[in-house]
């Protein structure tokens, strides 16, 4: 809706992890740096933790666009599961044929599968997201699974990601063996004011923005102190802003427009220490009055208000769409693929059908023109007989005379 306005050529603040947009901060790019290093030494477990939108789940889909070939991956969104159901989604998403509920079978099947993988050059990474949402039986299986190795080395390579909660898991009696077997700990922490500037900049000028600062500075001061700094809530309120700005026709965000979208609670509440966000869509209430200039005012009032409910709905949109499973996102990727393999080879058919159509309708002008020589032959054939015919005609009606 306001992009036009802003000549920009997509959204820009998307909730949605999108590693395409990664604005790689001194945090995100130290944070890559260990991801990266903890794998690539194959030093035991990694912990990588950081509050709610602080782009834990966008950075590690930037680090699996960033693995070779040799590299088989396997990702678990869906953490509220008991240990046995854990494995059985480790094996699906390795995709082990076989799986079934008996679990000591399933153990065997990843096992082999880690072998064989070994045996062909390859290495086996596991990656589990929202990993607080484990039970402490679940940790311990993931812990068992790192037994699984060489004489030498690990045979699965694991990530555990989750927010900041996930450390005092770790640490809880019963887990101390998990916990010693974390060669990496690092937590994303929230971006800073300067850092915070830089994000909004980052993503508008991959939006395709061309003006230079679209947010005043003392908009962007508002907009730290009231989301800590969080990339998620920024990107809420910002997309809030801007569908502000764009009704009142502002060419730049100011404090003011912060302010108002913090006022009519579109957006978050004020960051917390646990990096919550509180979700809500309270409505305003109407100016009262009458005549013909509140008339005017309850106009205008009523056109902001379109403006503003219209940017709760793009926000529920987007926490619709962010709410879709990575299973979901596997099947999507697919059926799109499979759309574009039809797009081309419908494409290739249509090339044909216009070449033989081209090449008939050539045909057709060629039958054309040789049945109008036929014709023109005839004409002059008849034409070249009439004279002999009047004349012998002629010659015939004088002796009859």
């Amino acid at each position: 809706m306001y992009r036009k306005f802003y000549g920009l050529k997509e959204k820009p603040f998307d909730i949605i992890p999108n590693p395409g947009v990664l604005y790689e901060s001194t945090k995100h790019t130290q944070a890559l740096t260990y991801l990266q290093y903890g794998f690539s030494e194959n030093i035991g477990f990694i912990l990588f933790t950081g509050e709610i939108g602080t782009g834990k789940t966008t950075l590690l889909k930037y680090l699996l666009t960033q693995m070779t070939d040799d590299v088989e991956v396997a990702v678990v969104f869906n953490t509220n599961v008991d240990a046995e159901e854990l494995l059985r989604l480790i094996l699906i998403e390795f995709e082990v044929e076989g799986v079934g509920r008996d679990k000591s079978k399933n153990l065997d099947l990843l096992n082999q599968h880690l072998i064989n993988t070994f045996r062909q050059g390859r290495r086996c990474l596991l990656i589990i997201d929202e990993a607080q949402n484990l039970s402490s039986e679940a940790l311990e299986e993931v812990r068992l699974l790192s037994n699984l190795q060489t004489d030498t080395q690990p045979l699965l390579q694991i990530i555990l990601a989750g927010q900041p909660e996930l450390r005092d898991i770790i640490k809880s009696p019963g887990l101390e063996q998990l916990a010693q077997r974390v060669a990496i700990n690092y937590h994303l922490a929230p971006l800073s004011r300067e850092e915070l500037g830089e994000y909004i900049d980052y993503r508008l000028k991959k939006a395709g923005a061309t003006q230079r600062k679209l947010f005043a500075g003392d908009a962007l001061d508002l907009l730290h102190t009231h989301t800590g700094g969080i990339p998620r809530a920024v990107n809420v309120l910002c997309n809030a802003a801007m569908v502000y700005g764009y009704a009142d026709s502002l060419e730049m965000i100011s404090k003011q427009v912060i302010e108002q979208v913090i006022s009519d609670n579109i957006g978050i509440d004020p960051h917390n220490t646990h990096g919550g966000v509180d979700f809500v869509t309270n409505e305003p209430a109407l100016i009262d009055g009458a005549g013909g200039s509140v008339n005017n005012e309850r106009i205008a009032h009523l056109e902001s208000m379109v403006a503003k409910l219209t940017a709760q709905v793009n926000w529920q949109s987007g926490q619709i769409d962010g709410s879709i499973s990575e299973g979901h996102e596997k099947m999507i990727k697919s059926l799109a693929d499979l759309l574009e393999k039809e797009r081309v080879r419908s494409e290739r058919y249509f090339g044909r059908c216009v070449a033989l159509f081209h090449k008939n309708k050539m045909l057709q002008l060629k039958v054309d023109e040789l049945s109008s020589l036929e014709i023109t032959d005839s004409e002059n054939a008849s034409s070249e007989k009439k004279p002999r015919s009047g004349f012998l005609h002629s010659i015939f009606g004088i002796f009859t005379g």
